[in-house]
């Protein structure tokens, strides 16, 4: 699937590290979008919740949309290490070809990461009990361990979200000139003439 889509074909080369992270990611939150998709058809996969609304029709696509919504995000996180996040696409409309602005992308995707950060990281302190967050029993503890295991990745999107960020703003910013480096070229340059 992820095959066919133009990765690594930036104007400077990806980290290796980076490149495998984007191509990850989608695979790394499909366990939580897996075992989401249940509570579309109203199974609580072993939840128990006696505040839960009664089941509604809108769940159901609401359920699925979430899952879809969520891969789709992480696909689009490709675009921080493939060339369609350098220069946009010939099918954007009055866009097409130009350079995509560093900071249109690194924006965007660090509020994003930071965002993910403060909803999904502190899952793991809602396991434990501590700081004032509960998680909601299960009817027993194989239930329980299947939702940890399912849903105990999605704690590192946040993370890969701003790593990946870092290094799209890293490889896309402009190299500062050094005057011993880079000297500025002369008027007039030297022909190897004697004076």
């Amino acid at each position: 699937m992820l095959k066919n889509l133009p990765v690594g074909d930036t104007e400077r080369p990806v980290p290796r590290w980076a490149l495998r992270l984007a191509k990850a990611l989608p695979f790394v939150l499909l366990p939580h979008c897996l075992w989401r998709l249940p509570f579309a058809v109203d199974f609580r996969m072993g939840m128990i919740d006696p505040a839960a609304p009664a089941y509604v029709w809108w769940v159901t696509p609401y359920v699925i949309g979430l899952s879809v919504v969520t891969e789709a995000l992480a696909l689009l996180t490709l675009g921080l290490v493939s060339g369609w996040g350098e220069v946009f696409p010939s099918w954007v409309p009055g866009l097409r070809g130009r350079r995509v602005p560093p900071l249109a992308a690194v924006i965007p995707a660090v509020l994003g990461g930071l965002t993910l950060v403060a909803l999904l990281d502190p899952m793991p302190l809602a396991w434990l009990g501590v700081l004032g967050f509960e998680e909601l029993p299960y009817a027993t503890v194989w239930w329980q361990l299947l939702a940890r295991t399912c849903t105990a990745p999605t704690v590192l999107w946040g993370p890969i979200v701003l790593a990946l960020a870092l290094a799209y703003y890293r490889r896309r910013r402009r190299p500062r000139r050094h005057p011993r480096c880079h000297p500025a070229p002369s008027a007039a340059p030297w022909r190897g003439k004697n004076m």
